[in-house]
C-alpha cells in the first residue's frame, strides 16, 4: 500500500473538509431535516420495535404511532409555551413602563457620574431607536419567513423519520454493501455503536431538559417570579445547547424578570440559575447523559461554533452528536485513528 507524504495527506483532508462544509451549506434545506430525522428515528427505534414485536403492529403503523406520539408530546410543550408567551404579551405596556423608568434612572446616574446632560443622551438613544425602528419591517418579514421555514422543516423531518424507520433494514444493507465483505463486522459494530450512543445521548438530553425545567419552574415559583413556568421551560430547553444555552436562558430570564419585577428578583433569578446550572453540570449531566459521548470540552466548543456558523441554532444542537458519530467512525478506521484522538477525553492520572 502506497504511503503518501504528510503534506499530501493534509491537502486531502483540507479539500475534504472544504467540500463537506460547502455541501452542508448549499444542501442545508435537505440535510438539516434529514439529520434531525435520523436522530429522532434512532431515539424512537426501540419503541417502534417494541410495537412490532409485542403488539404485532405492521412496520409502517409502528413507525407512524411512534412519531405521532412524540409529536403530541412536543406539541403539548409548544402549546404551553405559546400560552405563556401570550400572557407575557398582555404585560407589554407594563414592560415598557418598567423599561422607561430604568432608562430614566440610568440617564440620571450617567449625568451625575460622567457629566453628560440628558439631552445628549436622549439624542443618542433616539438615533439608535430610529435605526432599530427602520429595521422593524425587515425583522417582521424575517420572522414570518422563519415561521414558514420552521413549518416546512417539521413536515420534512416527520416524513424523513417515518421513512427511515420503515426502511431501516434496507438503508443498513445499502450502507453495509458499500464496503468489502471483510469489513462487514467492523461496519456492523460501528453502526450498532452509533445507534447506541446517539440514542442514549438524545434521550439523556431530553431527560436532562425535563429535570432542569422542573427545577427551574419550582425555584422560580418559590421565589415568586412572574411567568415562572415560562422562564423555567426556557431554561430547560436552552440548556440542551451545551455551555452557551444556559447563559442565554439566564440573560432572557433576567430581562423578563427585570421588566416584571424588582432588581432583587433579578438577583434571585441569577443566583437560582447559577445553582441549577451547578447541579446540572455536576450531578444531572454525569448521571443522566453520562459518558456516552466522550468528547473533550475544547472540541465540543469548536463544534458548537462551527455548527452555528453552518446551520445556526440547529447546527449547535446537532454538532455534538455528529462529532460523536465521527469519533466512532474514526476509531474504527486505521488511517483516521489519529484524528479520533483529537476528539477524545484525556484520562485523569495519565
Amino acid at each position: 500500500m502506497a504511503k503518501y507524504p504528510f503534506y499530501t495527506k493534509l491537502a486531502h483532508v483540507l479539500v475534504s473538509l472544504i467540500a463537506i462544509v460547502y455541501i452542508s451549506i448549499i444542501g442545508q434545506t435537505v440535510l438539516e431535516p434529514l439529520a434531525f430525522a435520523l436522530l429522532f428515528a434512532l431515539l424512537l427505534l426501540p419503541f417502534a420495535g417494541w410495537l412490532e414485536r409485542k403488539l404485532k403492529f405492521p412496520r409502517s403503523l409502528a413507525a407512524m404511532t411512534a412519531l405521532i406520539g412524540s409529536g403530541l408530546i412536543v406539541g403539548s410543550l409548544l402549546f404551553v409555551l405559546l400560552g405563556q408567551l401570550s400572557d407575557l404579551a398582555t404585560d407589554f405596556p407594563a414592560f415598557q413602563a418598567q423599561l422607561l423608568q430604568a432608562v430614566n434612572e440610568i440617564q440620571t446616574w450617567v449625568a451625575q457620574t460622567f457629566h453628560i446632560d440628558n439631552s445628549a443622551q436622549i439624542k443618542y438613544i433616539n438615533e439608535a431607536a430610529n435605526g432599530a425602528l427602520g429595521k422593524g419591517t425587515v425583522v417582521l418579514g424575517t420572522m414570518l419567513l422563519s415561521f414558514s421555514s420552521l413549518l416546512m422543516f417539521l413536515v420534512f423531518t416527520f416524513l424523513y423519520a417515518l421513512f427511515i424507520l420503515i426502511y431501516r433494514r434496507l438503508l443498513y444493507n445499502a450502507v453495509a454493501g458499500l464496503f468489502d465483505d471483510s469489513h462487514s463486522e467492523t461496519v456492523s459494530d460501528a453502526v450498532n455503536q452509533i445507534r447506541h450512543v446517539v440514542k442514549r445521548y438524545v434521550s439523556g438530553l431530553f431527560f436532562q431538559m425535563l429535570i432542569v425545567s422542573i427545577l427551574a419552574c419550582t425555584v422560580f415559583s418559590c421565589i415568586g417570579i412572574k411567568y415562572a413556568m415560562l422562564l423555567g421551560l426556557i431554561a430547560g430547553i436552552f440548556n440542551i445547547i451545551p455551555y452557551i444555552g444556559i447563559f442565554s436562558a439566564l440573560l432572557l430570564a433576567s430581562l423578563v424578570t427585570f421588566a416584571t419585577g424588582t432588581p432583587a428578583d433579578v438577583l434571585w433569578v441569577v443566583i437560582a440559575v447559577v445553582i441549577i446550572h451547578a447541579i446540572d453540570s455536576n450531578i444531572v449531566m454525569p448521571k443522566v447523559v453520562g459518558s456516552q459521548v466522550k468528547i473533550n470540552p475544547l472540541m465540543a466548543l469548536l463544534a458548537l461554533v462551527i455548527g452555528e456558523m453552518i446551520w445556526g441554532i440547529k447546527g449547535m444542537f446537532l454538532s455534538i452528536p455528529i462529532l460523536a458519530v465521527l469519533k466512532i467512525v474514526f476509531d474504527r478506521v486505521d488511517g483516521l485513528k489519529a484524528w479520533a484522538a483529537f476528539f477524545g477525553e484525556e484520562e485523569i492520572g495519565k
